[in-house]
């Protein structure tokens, strides 16, 4: 069984604009950046929180379209988030945490440091990498926002066992 791509094939066709080989779709969010609003209500941010967990299992990831590399940095982002939280974490500490680590440095594709070079290209010249880099910190920071409000749902002081089991798999062998 194939691992689960992007839906957002169609939105590439559209307005959207790509840096590199890595598009970036209009998302829903409270954060200052320069992604716009989506025309709908499930945008590239909920699908990557609906396909995380079932995506994790996979080693192997067969990339469609370039939506799918932003849903692939997002899973592993994801997985970095909840490495960082432990079972005792209550929400107000746990919305420090990952507020810290959504607005710490990161590396772009095409940076020395960036794990999948291999998968990304880099932006063409400074502007684009200073656009990729705001649009990739704004998708870090309402991504983190969103898992928190799944991962404490149902209890502020206890967050949900069922989001934490996956702090174990890493997705493609791979982490941010």
């Amino acid at each position: 069984m194939p691992a689960y791509n992007s839906t957002f094939i169609s939105d590439e066709a559209a307005d959207s604009r790509v840096i590199g080989n890595l598009i970036l779709l209009p998302i829903h969010t409270k954060f200052r950046g320069p992604a716009y609003p989506p025309n709908q209500e499930y945008d590239i941010i909920e699908e990557t929180l609906d396909l995380f967990r079932a995506n994790s299992f996979f080693k192997n990831f067969e990339i469609k379209s370039s939506s799918d590399r932003l849903l692939i940095y997002g899973i592993l982002f994801i997985s970095d988030c909840l490495n960082k939280l432990t079972k005792t974490t209550n929400y107000k500490e746990a919305v420090r945490i990952l507020n810290n680590l959504s607005l710490e440095s990161f590396s772009l594709p095409g940076d020395i440091g960036f794990p999948l070079n291999s998968l990304y290209q880099g932006p063409a010249n400074k502007s684009e990498s200073d656009l990729l880099r705001s649009y990739l910190q704004q998708f870090r920071q309402e991504l983190a926002d969103r898992l928190l409000t799944r991962i404490y749902k149902d209890d502020e002081n206890i967050p949900s066992k069922h989001w934490l089991a996956f702090t174990k798999k890493k997705f493609m062998n791979k982490n941010l």
